[in-house]
């Protein structure tokens, strides 16, 4: 079965779960209309669907190459992008004054998700020049933003972000990367990158790259680093790619999956580059392309779940073997359908759990209010690592529907395990993220998490008459969330990042039954969607009581396993 993008589950979750209503009620976002945001919609799928979808196979079986120094993408990703540029979604939520549409962010997210479940290595292209664009607006001199971003909205140019370097991966603060003023505005950067995404095509005029360095002064660690934009080509005073910058692409990783996308290891050998914010500014910077793609990267791991969940069932439609308890596939065995109910139902909390951050990110900008900030800032990470862990989980779940078939490469079930994987690692480590929830988002002593917990239980109370069999569990769950995060907030961070992966997957468990009570609520007792509800419910969410335990263990019993005991 063909790739079909949800662009019918993200019309739902707009008008009946996140309420995209509320967005486009704000002046910032009062033209993006129903009809706007369904035209959006339709032709973004039909896009995917079309143009994209066809080039996944060939990226993976045809990698990008490094061929003299010059980087050779699969067959048809260079069409494939110029239908991504021409119809403008690389710039959808850019602002209008340097040629975006300043459309809500939410469009964006389910636009981007729907490419990457048609072909995520060529999607990564678009998703990381959107990162850079954010920044940009954010941090960037005037001059920098009238240079670069009509450019990379239009998708003439694309955008690379360098951080990771072989000493420096999550520690950041360990690069050594150096930049000297020249003494003419412009820098020379001297270091080398790895594990940068797309350093490098053969079908954009330009790729400017986004390098985080440090100054010959600057302090050591996070605080004495600086960002810089150092273009490939470096563009005259009308944007036009001149001269050769000094840097190159090294080599290309060979990786476990994403082979389209090509993963370069970035060498700098005094490249000039223009600073970007403040000296020693460039973690501030940097964060904001990288939340852009925390969000955006939870978003990968939801597509290819859909699209693994699509290949599964369209296999178990067709497969047949054994006397199957209804119909004459697999699709009528228990287990099968357990498997297959189940991956739906975590595909539609991943998703509302990724809408919902990405409604509140538009508030955020929209209103610039305090309880949309924190509401934002305690999604994204939730959002990052369950829908990254859910693409995971789903793309396994669809090599087992698949049997032994699914083991084998031509049936492609196992293409989207390889892909999706990186995704829990890149833009921080799921860890990383369940570090941050509770931790960073924790300093305001839990008043966030309480907010949207006590928004839970609410609307769970108001369900009870009508959907007692879903709002009562929901309930509970939310009084378990509740009472876990009373205890986090009051212990030690030792023992808050020994239970920081469970709390994240406790929260996601209780935001999921949340957004499916709502979806049956919307569609009806007797609906598709409250049967659905019903699994998630019954099955999956229970796991809530199982993740609680963990999260108080604390950290005594992982210290109290020597290192000689895990070597035995």
């Amino acid at each position: 079965m063909p790739y079909r993008a949800p662009a019918d589950e993200y019309q739902f979750l707009f008008d009946h779960v996140v309420g995209l209503d509320k967005v486009t009620a704000t002046d910032r976002f009062e033209e993006a209309t129903a009809d706007v945001a369904s035209a959006i919609l339709e032709e973004a799928a039909k896009m995917s669907n079309e143009v994209l979808a066809p080039l996944n196979r060939a990226g993976d079986l045809h990698p990008a190459k490094l061929e003299n120094g010059v980087v050779r993408t699969s067959p048809g990703f260079g069409d494939g992008y110029k239908a991504i540029a021409e119809g403008g979604w690389i710039g959808m939520a850019a602002s209008p004054e340097y040629g975006g549409m300043g459309l809500p962010y939410s469009l964006q997210n389910a636009v981007n998700e729907m490419m990457g479940g048609a072909c995520l290595s060529l999607q990564l292209n678009p998703l990381m020049t959107q990162g850079q664009i954010e920044a940009l607006e954010h941090h960037a001199s005037d001059a920098i933003k009238d240079l670069y971003l009509p450019k990379l909205i239009s998708g003439e140019w694309c955008g690379t972000m360098n951080l990771t370097e072989p000493q420096a991966g999550s520690d950041v603060g360990a690069l050594k990367s150096k930049a000297e003023d020249n003494g003419d505005g412009t820098y020379a950067i001297t270091g080398q990158k790895i594990y940068i995404s797309w350093g490098d095509n053969d079908f954009s005029e330009n790729v400017c790259h986004l390098v985080l360095a440090r100054l010959p002064d600057a302090v050591p660690g996070t605080k004495g680093i600086s960002l810089f934009m150092v273009p490939k080509l470096i563009p005259d005073e009308n944007g036009v790619p001149g001269v050769a910058n000094s840097l190159k692409v090294v080599s290309l990783e060979h990786k476990l999956g994403l082979h389209g996308s090509p993963t370069a290891v970035m060498q700098y050998d005094g490249a000039t580059g223009w600073m970007i914010g403040k000296p020693n500014g460039g973690m501030a910077a940097m964060f904001t392309m990288m939340n852009n793609a925390r969000v955006g990267v939870g978003g990968q791991g939801i597509a290819v779940a859909e699209a693994a969940y699509q290949h599964a069932l369209a296999y178990a439609t067709d497969r047949k073997q054994g006397r199957a308890a209804q119909g004459d596939t697999i699709l009528g065995h228990a287990d099968v359908r357990r498997m297959l109910a189940q991956m739906k139902a975590d595909v539609f909390a991943a998703r509302a759990i990724a809408a919902s951050c990405a409604a509140a990110i538009d508030m955020q900008t929209a209103t610039g209010g305090a309880e949309w900030t924190a509401r934002a800032a305690l999604l994204t990470p939730i959002a990052k690592a369950f829908g990254t862990d859910v693409g995971i989980e789903v793309s396994q779940q669809g090599i087992q529907v698949h049997g032994g078939m699914g083991f084998v490469e031509e049936t492609g079930a196992a293409q989207f395990l390889r892909d999706v994987r990186v995704t829990a690692i890149y833009e921080g480590t799921n860890g990383i993220q369940a570090m941050d929830l509770v931790a960073r988002k924790m300093m305001d002593g839990g008043e966030a998490a309480y907010a949207l917990i006590d928004e839970i239980e609410a609307y769970a109370e108001e369900c009870k008459g009508t959907m007692p069999d879903l709002a009562g569990p929901v309930f509970t769950a939310a009084e378990t969330l509740r009472e876990t995060t009373e205890w986090l907030v009051e212990q030690e961070l030792n023992d808050r990042f020994a239970g920081a992966v469970p709390y994240l997957r406790l929260f996601a468990r209780v935001l999921g039954g949340y957004y499916h009570l709502c979806a049956a609520n919307a569609a009806g007792a007797d609906s598709a969607r409250a049967r659905l509800a019903q699994v998630y419910v019954q099955r999956i969410l229970p796991e809530h009581g199982g993740l609680a335990d963990h999260v108080r263990q604390g950290a005594q019993d992982l210290y109290a396993l020597t290192d000689e005991d895990l070597a035995a």
